[in-house]
């Protein structure tokens, strides 16, 4: 199932565990930026909702976030093949 959201450009935040992800998958030499990550979220090829949460999807990075407060919150992320 593939997600349209028609809404106005949200900014987007980090929480506490993604802030600290990047340095988590630094240590077995996967580096991204927040760049990176805020492009996944803001125009990736696939978006699937699961409850509360988004998925999406963009160049090998799937990215969970959630709408709180008309902010995109990414809660994580991670490399997929």
């Amino acid at each position: 199932m593939t997600l349209t959201i028609n809404v106005k450009k949200f900014n987007n935040m980090f929480s506490k565990y993604s802030e600290q992800k990047f340095d988590i998958l630094n240590k077995y030499k996967v580096f991204y930026t927040k760049e990176e990550i805020e492009d996944v979220v803001n125009s990736s090829d696939e978006v699937k909702k699961k409850n509360e949460f988004f998925v999406a999807k963009k160049n090998n990075i799937k990215v969970l976030y959630k709408i709180e407060g008309g902010k995109k919150k990414i809660i994580t992320f991670y490399p997929v093949k």
